[in-house]
């Protein structure tokens, strides 16, 4: 039986959500609720606990991240909810696609020999179940910045800013 303890972060963006198994962080989402820790539980037919010695390094990290402080995540990540091809993509954008920088969706698709189109990639980015850990936010569109799943682009623009792919703009705040 896999259990999962959850952590609410609070960030410029919105309430970040962090679920953590025994192996690490399963799951982030950017909103918080019972809607994202539901389908956490569903998709890893998991129960959940509270247990906030397990969730303490995810909810340092993530506010040290949000507050310009972390360049990199050290938690472990648990990749049970990824397919195939998301271990692939996803753990090649982790590897090698450090803060402040960016790659295209083709480049990641050539990168990670994943025999597929960049609008694939697209789609891979779109269901990463571990979001600013695992920096979906880095792959931008060949000719801008892309798209981004559930926040929007202004969410993805916020988070290119802080770390400094992005100038800021006259109101941006930390």
């Amino acid at each position: 039986m896999v259990d999962v303890a959850f952590a609410a972060v609070p960030t410029r963006v919105g309430t970040v959500m962090a679920a953590v198994t025994r192996a690490g962080v399963v799951s982030a989402a950017f909103r918080d609720g019972a809607r994202a820790r539901g389908w956490v539980l569903e998709n890893l037919d998991a129960t959940p606990v509270d247990d906030p010695a397990r969730t303490v390094l995810v909810r340092e990290e993530l506010a040290a991240y949000f507050a310009g402080e972390l360049k990199e995540f050290t938690v472990p990540i648990d990749r049970r909810l990824m397919s195939p091809l998301q271990r692939r993509v996803l753990g090649t954008l982790y590897a090698n696609v450090p803060y402040g920088k960016v790659i295209t969706y083709g480049d990641l698709g050539a990168v990670s020999r994943a025999g597929v189109d960049a609008r694939a990639i697209g789609q891979v980015m779109g269901t990463n179940p571990i979001p600013i850990i695992v920096p979906c936010h880095r792959v931008v569109a060949g000719n801008g910045i892309g798209g981004f799943s559930g926040t929007g682009i202004e969410t993805k623009r916020w988070l290119l800013t802080l770390e400094g792919h992005l100038p800021p703009t006259l109101d941006w705040e930390l």
